[in-house]
């Protein structure tokens, strides 16, 4: 670590995640631009705007937005020639937005333009994620964020709260959560095509970065485009290494939840969402590979939720399964290795024959089974008797404009429709969910009692910190 370039780490725990309106640094209330009349085409600026910020603004401008802001640590002009697509991609954005005024440092942004845009998209690293949305918010910016919507439990309870205080319009970035296919299964669902719901399984084929390393990376000079000290931002300091940014952070505890925060809010989603839970009572994982710094190679988590109108009597369990069966990591040329092409998923018993490569969820309830894929369209029931004479239900979730949660947000901002379904009253709730297995990774092969009104692990105050984390000097929201 070199002592020349890392800044004061006075450190202060922001615990419990509970932010007031007027807690967070570097807070000014500025009228947003949309007060002072009709709102047209809504001004955006886009916080992390190359990688998937290159889509979030391209699918924002098609629903009805103007780009007016780009903030990313990447800094297309002095890029040179490069071929890597992440990359290449910030300079695009430059491109496709010429008179956009660009920064490296979201807070610079707020300071310079807080009256002169309307909302933002935030499709940064996780460990961003919380300190530029509750900064939008606090503004009474609207904010559509990538998933997972937080790092860590804290801020994503935080961030529900503060969207209800604020009362902006918000959506995460899970799509598919816009699709019809996932809102007809979730009616079907609730309606007891398959019966009361004992479980529900969903896996994925990720990682595909590198995960389970137990020790850091070689180090190398910043590179002259790239903001070092704005990407670590509340991080602890690292020195710069090319195998942390700007992908393989999602391996990394620190800035990302490996496969589990990456996909989850895809996969599970149809599965929670059709469930409606109170807070999981308990979380218990079985992983290979994970260490103090790295997300683990492959893992099986398991959550148990209480008894309600849609499941058995004695609740339900949810199931997650992600990672290569024989997959390892490789120090040289930092890379996971897979050896075969199965991954992990449900046993055969829960498959009856089916591809785990066709769906990614299965829901099994008293009378059958329902499988589902949210990103190919299809479903079926087992067994096929369970259709005859089954009384389809009514329509009864909203339809989101175009299959499109973009849309559905711009549609909000604009009073059209009330939010989108994947706001974060939502959608906090559910990412808590998805991290409280992120933990359970973290710690294995232990039920851990989950205490959701006290956000803690019964009996392992131990644990606090990895629930609510520590910011760096120049991070910390004030208390």
């Amino acid at each position: 670590m070199s002592s020349e370039k890392k800044p004061n780490i006075s450190r202060r725990r922001f615990g419990k995640g509970l932010v007031a309106a007027s807690t967070l640094p570097f807070a000014c209330n500025f009228i947003p631009a949309h007060a002072m009349g009709k709102l047209e085409k809504p001004a955006l600026v886009g916080i992390g705007a190359g990688g998937k910020g290159q889509t979030d603004l391209k699918k924002s401008v098609d629903a009805g937005m103007n780009v007016v802001g780009l903030v990313d640590t990447v800094d297309a002009t002095k890029l040179g020639n490069t071929s890597e697509r992440r990359l290449r991609s910030m300079g695009q954005v430059r491109d496709a937005y010429p008179d956009a005024r660009y920064f490296s440092d979201y807070r610079e942004m707020f300071a310079a333009m807080g009256d002169k845009f309307d909302a933002v998209t935030v499709s940064t690293p996780d460990h961003h994620h919380f300190h530029a949305s509750s900064m939008a918010m606090k503004m009474g910016k609207h904010v559509y964020c990538q998933k997972p919507l937080t790092r860590t439990i804290s801020e994503s309870r935080a961030l529900a709260k503060l969207a209800q205080e604020t009362g902006v319009q918000t959506q995460m970035g899970n799509q598919a959560h816009a699709n019809n296919h996932m809102r007809r299964c979730i009616e079907l669902i609730r309606s007891g095509i398959v019966g009361k719901i004992q479980e529900i399984h969903a896996w994925t084929n990720r990682p595909i970065w590198p995960q389970g390393f137990a020790e850091a990376p070689p180090v190398s000079q910043v590179p002259a485009w790239l903001n070092w000290q704005q990407w670590i931002g509340p991080s602890a300091w690292v020195d710069y290494s090319p195998y942390i940014a700007p992908f393989n952070w999602r391996g990394w505890w620190n800035y990302g939840a490996g496969a589990l925060g990456d996909m989850a809010c895809h996969i599970m989603d149809m599965g929670f969402w059709a469930m409606q839970p109170a807070p999981p009572t308990s979380v218990f994982a079985e992983q290979v590979g994970a260490t103090s710094l790295s997300a683990p190679i492959n893992s099986k988590v398991t959550w148990q939720f209480p008894a309600n109108e849609y499941s058995s009597k004695s609740g339900f369990q949810y199931f997650w399964y992600d990672g290569f069966i024989d997959a390892r990591f490789e120090r040289d040329g930092w890379r996971l290795i897979k050896n075969g092409d199965e991954y992990n998923h449900p046993a055969d018993s829960v498959m009856e024959g089916l591809s785990f490569e066709e769906y990614n969820t299965v829901v099994v309830g008293e009378k059958g089974k329902l499988y589902f894929n949210q990103g190919k369209d299809n479903w079926l029931v087992k067994p096929s008797t369970i259709l005859d004479g089954f009384s389809w239900p009514e329509i009864s979730l909203p339809r989101a404009p175009g299959q499109d949660n973009y849309q559905e947000w711009v549609d909000a901002i604009h009073g059209r429709l009330p939010h989108g379904e994947s706001h974060f009253a939502y959608a906090g709730p559910f990412t808590e969910t998805i991290l409280l297995g992120v933990l359970a990774q973290r710690f294995p092969n232990e039920k851990h009692q989950w205490d959701a009104d006290n956000m803690r692990i019964v009996g392992r105050d131990d644990l606090t910190s990895f629930i609510a984390p520590e910011y760096r000097s120049g991070w910390i929201p004030t208390a």
